[in-house]
This record gives structure tokens, C-alpha cells and sequence, in this order.
């Protein structure tokens, strides 16, 4: 079986830049699904689980989470308990590759969706191809993730382009794919399902939105968290270091914008 790499961990810095991610985020992403009441969802690689339960609250129906991580499952139920949710999330660890899904659920999904997991594959056709297995004909087949060449940051901190490229190459280290997000349309076909859709959701930001300050300290904490694999690229430490402190510098400034967006494409399995 092939095996995914995280490059940027699961602990409680990283478990914090995701929750702070999934606020700014979901509302976008949850639009952009357009799930109906009564949609049976699984969602591959679901982290802490908070985009799943934006989808339970959405269709009334409790959403599969599947997870690899016992450290992002105890962290989701957590969550869940807490804003008296649990009701709405029912996790599952396992690897997405050969994901826990019983016999008779095979085909029973109405919709299989998948964000900022295919990246972190070295084979993401494999989980594309579970993630179409898993829903009924006619069933929507839903992925997200990055494409980091796509990240504008304008006025540009002078450090960041070299720090950015070599954080990028930490994927590529792994046998993972930082781009991965203009291959998702060809990964549906590839699956065998057909390609429908295809678009982007902003997650950018510009000086004077209340939650600039956010979207800045999600970058820099990307880059602090992955920043032993950025160094055996042959960036210094010193480099690393210098790119966040730009960043902190940066987001004070009056004129400083983020172009971003999520590439977004969904398939319909064919029956």
C-alpha cells in the first residue's frame, strides 16, 4: 500500500492553524458543495472534523469521517463535544487508501468528498478511485486542494519567493504533489468518473479585512511548521526565519493583499 506524508504535523500549533483555517474557510467551501438535505456524505482525510460537521449540519445527516491520525481523531470528537456536536460526526481511522468503509456501504454515498488530503499522497488516484467506489451512480464526487504556485502575496516580502519554492520542494521530497490542484478534473476522469465542474474558492485577503491578520499567520505557520523539511532542500534556517519575520512585518503595511484560491472540481460516477 502507499503511504501519505504530512508535512506539517499534527500537533497542537498545527491542530490551532487548522481550526483558525476552517473558520475562514468552510462557509466558502460549504457554498460551493451545494449539498441537499438528506445527502449520505463521506469525507476522506477529515483532519479534526470540522468541515464534516458543516456538511452534517447542512444535509441533517451524520457525515464518516475518515481519518489516519488517533491524535486528529481525539482532537475532532473533542471539538465536537464541546460545541455539543457529536452527534453529527462519526469518525473512522484508517488510511484513505484502503479506507474503513463496510461491505454494504460501498455505493451507498451520495457524496465522497476530499480537501487538502490529495496533496499529502504519493498515489492520489488510488483514493480518487475509493472516493468513486464509495458513492451510489450518480453519486457527486467532490476534491479541493492547493496548487502553491498559485499563492500571490503583493507587495512581495523579499524572502518569501526562495522560502515559498523550497516549501513546495518538501513536498516533492516525499513523493508528494504541492500542484496537485490543476490535476484534480484529470484524477475524476482518470477514476472513472465524469468531470462536471471545476472552479476556485478565494482564501485571500487584503489589509483592512478583519481577518487579514489570519490569512498571513496561516502562511507563516505552514512554513514554520514545515521548517526542517524546507532546510534539507538547501534553504538556510536563517532563510526561514528571515521569510516569517517578513511576514510579520508585512501584514502591518496598508497596501498588502493575499491572492489565493482553493482549486475546486467535482465528477459524477457514472451507473
Amino acid at each position: 500500500m502507499t503511504t501519505s506524508h504530512y508535512v506539517h504535523g499534527t500537533d497542537a500549533a498545527e491542530q490551532q492553524r487548522l481550526t483558525t483555517m476552517n473558520r475562514l474557510l468552510n462557509d466558502r467551501c460549504l457554498a460551493a458543495a451545494r449539498l441537499s438535505t438528506g445527502d449520505r456524505v463521506v469525507d476522506f482525510g477529515a483532519g479534526l472534523g470540522q468541515f464534516s460537521r458543516a456538511m452534517a449540519r447542512a444535509t441533517g445527516v451524520k457525515v464518516v469521517g475518515i481519518e489516519r491520525s488517533a491524535e486528529q481523531i481525539r482532537g475532532a470528537m473533542s471539538q465536537a463535544s464541546l460545541e455539543q456536536e457529536a452527534h453529527l460526526l462519526e469518525m473512522r481511522q484508517g488510511e484513505v487508501e484502503a479506507p474503513p468503509i463496510e461491505g454494504a456501504e460501498w455505493g451507498a454515498f451520495d457524496v465522497a468528498h476530499a480537501r487538502f488530503l490529495l496533496e499529502h499522497l504519493r498515489d492520489p488516484l488510488i483514493t480518487v478511485q475509493n472516493m468513486v467506489r464509495a458513492v451510489r451512480p450518480g453519486g457527486r464526487i467532490i476534491l479541493a486542494d492547493d496548487d502553491c504556485e498559485a499563492l500571490r502575496l503583493w507587495p512581495e516580502p523579499p524572502a518569501l519567493a526562495p522560502v515559498w519554492r523550497a516549501y513546495q520542494r518538501a513536498y516533492d521530497r516525499h513523493g508528494n504533489d504541492p500542484s496537485i490542484g490543476r490535476r484534480l478534473v484529470q484524477l475524476l476522469h482518470q477514476a472513472g468518473a465524469a468531470p462536471k465542474s471545476n472552479t476556485f474558492v478565494f482564501f485571500g485577503s487584503c489589509s483592512g479585512e478583519p481577518d487579514f491578520e489570519n490569512y498571513v499567520l496561516n502562511i507563516g505557520s505552514e512554513i514554520a511548521q514545515s521548517t526542517d523539511d524546507i532546510v534539507e532542500t538547501g534553504v538556510s534556517r536563517e532563510m526561514v526565519e528571515r521569510a516569517i519575520a517578513e511576514l510579520g512585518t508585512w501584514r502591518k503595511a496598508p497596501d498588502s493583499a493575499i491572492w489565493y484560491g482553493i482549486f475546486w472540481a467535482e465528477g459524477v460516477k457514472q451507473g
